[in-house]
Order: structure tokens, then C-alpha cells, then sequence
């Protein structure tokens, strides 16, 4: 039996607004130590976006591994009080993954694979080479989430827009 916290299976529609009450409601009721309890998903062409509010288990290399079984994964994790991440799997590997202020330390089966998008994107690979850079390494801390998600739309072409978010959403619990 697979202990994995895998998306379960979707319940109901319900707008993003409803899935953000839904979430706030289990996170009073749980004390926020489980994360947000359930992912809304949307297709978008070819591929789904997957909206895991106040989560995090999206993020975790088994569970990117897991959710990424016969697919592509891409996965885009903001926190508000520890770090942030990015993720690439493809067929229940992982690829390349990285903190976005530190995308010189990438770990994955083949961490190299995107650098060249990751330069497109605004990261760059490769360690960066003394204090003279600080500034290079101050601008990642501050616009590093919104280059992961341009990094993101370089790999699936589907752009995160205001329109995706008013589309309804297939959500389900997060079982633990």
C-alpha cells in the first residue's frame, strides 16, 4: 500500500473561491499542520493545472514522482515562511529540482537537462562568481517565484493567467 499524499479522487466542482474557503476551513479545523487538505485542477490544454493552496506535498520528491507516472510534471511551490521550490519530473523521475534563489543547486537524474529554459527564464545555472554578483543573487531572492513560473510556461507552454483561475476546478481531498 502506497503512503504517498496523492491527490484523491475529485468530489465536486468549485470555483477558486470555493476551494480557497474549503482549504481555510480544513486548515482551522486541522491547525494548518497538514497543509490546505485539498488541490483544485483545471485541464489547460494538453496538460492540468493543479492549485494546492496553502500546501506543499506537491512539492515533495516522492509525491512529484508519484504524480508525474506516464506524464510530465511541473510543480511551482511559493511559501510564505520556508523556501520555495521547483520541480520537473517525467515519468515518475525527477529531473531537476531547485530552490529559486539558488538555482545553481539542482538535484534530479539529470539536474542539467532545462538549463537552457532556466537561462531563458532568468536563472542562471551555474554558480555565480564572487560579491560582485550580489546583485545578480539579490534580484533571484526577490523575482525568483515569478521566473519559476515563467520557467513553468516554457516547459508546457500554458501560461498561469487570471482566466485559468475563473475556469471551475475538479477538486478532491489530499490523502494523507
Amino acid at each position: 500500500m502506497n503512503a504517498l499524499p496523492l491527490f484523491g479522487p475529485a468530489e465536486r466542482e468549485m470555483t477558486f473561491d470555493e476551494l480557497s474557503e474549503k482549504v481555510e476551513e480544513f486548515m482551522l479545523e486541522t491547525g494548518g499542520g497538514d497543509g490546505g487538505g485539498y488541490v483544485g485542477v483545471a485541464p489547460v490544454g494538453e496538460w492540468s493545472v493543479a492549485l494546492e493552496l496553502s500546501g506543499w506535498r506537491t512539492m515533495l520528491s516522492d509525491t512529484a514522482a508519484g504524480l508525474s507516472t506516464g506524464c510530465e510534471l511541473v510543480a511551482v511551490g511559493r511559501h510564505d515562511y520556508a523556501e520555495h521550490g521547483f520541480v520537473y519530473a517525467v515519468d515518475g523521475q525527477i529531473v531537476t529540482s531547485f530552490a529559486p534563489h539558488q538555482p545553481n543547486i539542482r538535484w534530479g537524474d539529470d539536474p542539467d537537462q532545462i538549463n537552457e529554459l532556466m537561462r531563458e527564464a532568468g536563472f542562471p545555472p551555474e554558480a555565480l562568481a564572487d560579491d560582485a554578483e550580489q546583485a545578480a543573487w539579490d534580484d533571484l531572492y526577490a523575482n525568483g517565484i515569478s521566473r519559476a513560473f515563467c520557467l513553468a510556461a516554457k516547459i508546457t507552454g500554458v501560461v498561469l493567467t487570471p482566466d485559468i483561475l475563473s475556469r471551475p476546478l475538479l477538486v478532491g481531498s489530499i490523502s494523507q
